[in-house]
């Protein structure tokens, strides 16, 4: 999974920032915000688009779906608008498991046998 998760937990994010940690491009991040209705940034007086960290998870979901699992774009909004609940806890679990995987491979890296 690309997603890089930030080191520093801030309140806002710019659009590059967003755009940095899922390796895609700002135009992508645009495009996502208007085709998705979860997703609600803040906009500053210039107009310029702030980002929430539960815009982040959406972001991280619609990545999943649309990227990792290869959805289409009307398939992840059916899939979120129908089961929203479901979807969310299924890829919970999926990052969780991936999360046990990585820390398991570290423990057997360093047990090195």
């Amino acid at each position: 999974m690309p997603y890089k998760k930030p080191k520093i937990e801030k309140i806002l994010y710019s659009i590059s920032e967003v755009a940095d940690m899922f390796d895609v491009n700002i135009s992508l991040i645009r495009f996502w915000e208007k085709e998705f209705d979860i997703i609600k940034p803040i906009k500053n007086k210039k107009g310029n688009r702030q980002f929430r960290p539960e815009d982040l998870d959406h972001f991280r979901l619609i990545y999943h779906l649309v990227k990792e699992k290869g959805m289409t774009l009307k398939g992840a909004q059916k899939k979120l608008r129908d089961n929203k609940e479901s979807t969310i806890h299924n890829f919970e679990i999926v990052v969780k498991l991936q999360n046990i995987k990585e820390e398991l491979l570290s423990i057997r890296d360093s047990i090195d046998i």
